[in-house]
């Protein structure tokens, strides 16, 4: 029997986070995804090294592949080390690929990481948001509305 998904995932420990994917796009669901790794590259990102600020994921045939993410070169790593922007393969179900391929096709959305992170079992993970690109007017409202939640709480302190 299958075990049953949380709806958040067991992050212990954030190693790299795209706060601007938040601003950009409207976060329509998450998918929690595996990643597959070279030795040099896994002991790079537990050091806290890795970024994903300009990276996406596209599906290439039946796999989902991790596009322009920047894991620097292991500082001790020998004439093995990896290539810090290499195109790097997700593990996912056939499912959950199928399911990515209509959206992006038919429904123009974008799949966006959010953060790379190690689970309580020590496994590196990717959480992965389908995502639709918001309108600069749409960037504006939610500059406003972090503002009025800002303002409010200011408010609410001061009244006590």
């Amino acid at each position: 029997m299958a075990r049953p998904k949380s709806s958040t995932f067991d992050k212990t420990k954030v190693v790299a986070e795209n706060r601007r994917a938040r601003f950009d796009y409207f976060i329509e669901e998450t998918f929690e995804a595996g990643i597959a790794l070279s030795g040099t590259e896994v002991k790079s990102l537990r050091f806290g090294e890795g970024s994903i600020t300009e990276s996406y994921a596209e599906v290439r045939g039946n796999e989902c592949w991790l596009i322009n993410a920047n894991i620097p070169e292991f500082s001790h790593g020998n004439r093995f080390n990896h290539e810090p922007k290499r195109p790097r393969k997700l593990l996912l179900h056939a499912r959950e690929i199928e399911k990515f391929v209509g959206a992006v096709e038919r429904k123009g959305m974008t799949l966006v990481p959010l953060s790379v992170y190690f689970n309580s079992r020590g496994r590196a993970k990717v959480e992965l948001a389908l995502a639709k690109g918001k309108q600069t007017h749409d960037k504006r409202q939610t500059i406003k509305e972090r503002d009025w939640q800002r303002d409010k709480q200011r408010l609410l302190r001061e009244r006590g």
